[in-house]
């Protein structure tokens, strides 16, 4: 088999096409959680934390103190950034959270499949048991 070939017959596979399309719609779904979550939940918790903004929380490990974030890159600082930790953190929570309902939601909208169980058959030695056993209730 050519290279050629088998390149084709593996990316005509349905697997390899299903993932194209997963990746392409999670790039989609990550954008739309990215703007809910700086455009929607971010500012409702500035609120309740009395307009602290995540992204700007930080400290420089040269122990000097930098106004903004910004103030300390450019002084080329060794800075952590928790705040941008924290926003990540809130990121995979949102994420994980809609995901679960999703998923819930699907779940309920597949029809379940029923499951038939077939009757068990004897084997020979179960029957000549049976047999037996019946023998014996009837006195024979």
């Amino acid at each position: 088999m050519s290279f050629v070939s088998e390149f084709k017959e593996f990316i005509s596979k349905g697997n390899v096409l299903d993932l194209a399309v997963g990746v392409i719609i999670g790039g989609a779904f990550g954008r739309i959680v990215t703007s809910l979550t700086d455009d929607v939940i971010m500012p409702i918790l500035s609120v309740f934390t009395s307009g602290i903004d995540f992204k700007e929380k930080f400290f420089a490990l040269n122990g000097q103190h930098y106004a903004t974030l910004k103030a300390a890159q450019d002084a080329k600082a060794a800075v952590v950034s928790y705040g941008n930790f924290l926003n990540a953190v809130i990121y995979f929570l949102i994420i994980a959270f809609i995901i679960f309902w999703v998923v819930k939601m699907a779940n309920k909208l597949k029809k379940p499949t029923p499951v038939v169980v077939a009757a068990p058959v004897a084997t020979k030695d179960q029957e000549l048991l049976m047999e037996i056993r019946d023998a014996l209730r009837t006195g024979r």
